[in-house]
């Protein structure tokens, strides 16, 4: 099983806002963040987090000058890693991961695996709870997320 790495703390506050942060378990068993990503959540992680960091600093430090610390300290980290699934949605962060060679997802993406493995049975009611948030939730991306999903 890959190690997973969340990156991108607004994704850990949306789940905790909607009430779904244990999807997460429910689909990973283990969660890795790194310290900076616990700091920024700002709340107790349950037990099935784990907290570590990237061994070598010097990535994170470069990083950090084109991104926030802890989408930073995550590619830093999943950089050091053999096979792991970087979460993050941050456009920006994205590019760089993907750059570098690392797998990444989404929060709709995660979603739709949920789906799909059956640990939810439809995605609909998630996304009407995720459109009451401020994440960004376009019209085309919910029909994708649908689509995909097998729901449209």
């Amino acid at each position: 099983m890959q190690r997973v790495i969340i990156s991108d703390t607004s994704y850990l506050i949306l789940l905790d806002k909607i009430g779904e942060l244990n999807l997460l378990n429910k689909l990973f068993g283990q969660v890795t963040v790194t310290q900076e990503i616990a700091n920024e959540f700002r709340k107790e992680l349950p037990g099935w987090f784990k907290i570590e960091g990237p061994i070598n600093k010097t990535y994170q430090k470069i990083l950090e000058a084109s991104l926030d610390k802890g989408e930073a300290s995550a590619i830093a980290f999943a950089i050091e890693q053999e096979d792991c699934l970087l979460v993050i949605d941050d456009i920006k962060g994205r590019k760089y991961a993907e750059q570098l060679g690392i797998k990444i997802t989404g929060t709709l993406g995660l979603i739709i695996d949920a789906k799909l493995s059956g640990h939810i049975t439809s995605v609909k009611p998630m996304l009407d709870k995720i459109k009451k948030t401020d994440f960004r939730l376009t019209e085309d991306l919910e029909k994708r997320t649908l689509e995909k999903s097998k729901e449209a």
